[in-house]
């Protein structure tokens, strides 16, 4: 039996970071976990795990000091029924209509999506274009850190050992404009062949982020420098990007629609 620790407050779930039990698993909505488990993939090098689902310190949405806050164990329904994100980000509602299935938005997590770090994630690449923080928290104490150094490899994050994703924030930019496209294979329940999201700050001055064309979810950082610059933004985006053939498409699929997306969000 793998041994099972519910926190019901921040404090509890630190206690148990701080003895670092091995093979230690953070379980939040467990729409990733449980379907590992189910499968039986990897049990052995599960441990413990460690149940946040109870913690309310992790739970909430608000606008606060310029920035839009929202807690990591947000779920996808919450954003799509949230005031203050229709309102300041409607796009990241928008694509959490896209994220799997009712059962799924009803568990699924913002958090769990950030620290799964899934080239696929369907966030991802908006908080990254979003220009992001993510409040990081554990016995040590707490740090800040930028969503385009939060993704560090293929599903590997800036996390340490013994901490957790407290929060996301947003920070909210007067008369910028966040836009995204989500190519599937359908039109719902479908993991991305690509995403791309574009935070609008001037006609020259844009933020692009995109996924499933790297093993991380990244910023577009060419791209940008050639809208900027009035450049080649499709040659551009081509030094940013390096997709690959899968069972969902082919890298050379994936080149071309990417272009084809961004340069249409460009408008």
């Amino acid at each position: 039996m793998i041994p099972v620790t519910s926190a019901r407050s921040l404090s509890e779930a630190y206690a148990i970071l701080h003895q670092r039990p091995r093979g230690l698993r953070v379980l939040a909505g467990g729409t990733d976990l449980m379907v590992a488990v189910n499968a039986r993939a990897g049990l052995d090098r599960i441990g413990h795990v460690l149940d946040i689902w109870k913690v309310p310190e992790l739970r909430g949405i608000s606008g606060a000091g310029g920035s839009l806050r929202i807690g990591a164990l947000t779920t996808y329904t919450e954003l799509m029924r949230s005031r203050e994100i229709a309102t300041h980000l409607p796009a990241l509602a928008l694509v959490s209509r896209e994220v799997g299935a009712w059962a799924i938005q009803n568990r699924g997590t913002i958090g769990g999506n950030v620290c799964n770090a899934s080239p696929a994630g369907d966030t991802l690449p908006l908080l990254l274009a979003a220009e992001a923080t993510f409040l990081l928290g554990g016995p040590r104490g707490e740090r800040t850190v930028a969503a385009h150094e939060f993704f560090v490899g293929y599903r590997k994050t800036a996390l340490g050992a013994d901490e957790l994703l407290l929060r996301v924030d947003i920070p909210l930019i007067e008369k910028s404009h966040l836009v995204y496209r989500k190519v599937g294979t359908r039109k719902a329940q479908s993991i991305s062949r690509t995403i791309v999201a574009v935070r609008k700050l001037a006609p020259r001055d844009v933020r692009i982020a995109a996924g499933c064309v790297a093993p991380i979810p990244l910023r577009c950082r060419n791209a940008e420098k050639a809208v900027a610059a009035g450049g080649d933004v499709r040659a551009a985006l081509e030094q940013d990007i390096t997709p690959i053939d899968d069972v969902r498409a082919t890298a050379v699929y994936r080149s071309r629609v990417t272009g084809n997306v961004l340069l249409r969000l460009l408008g």
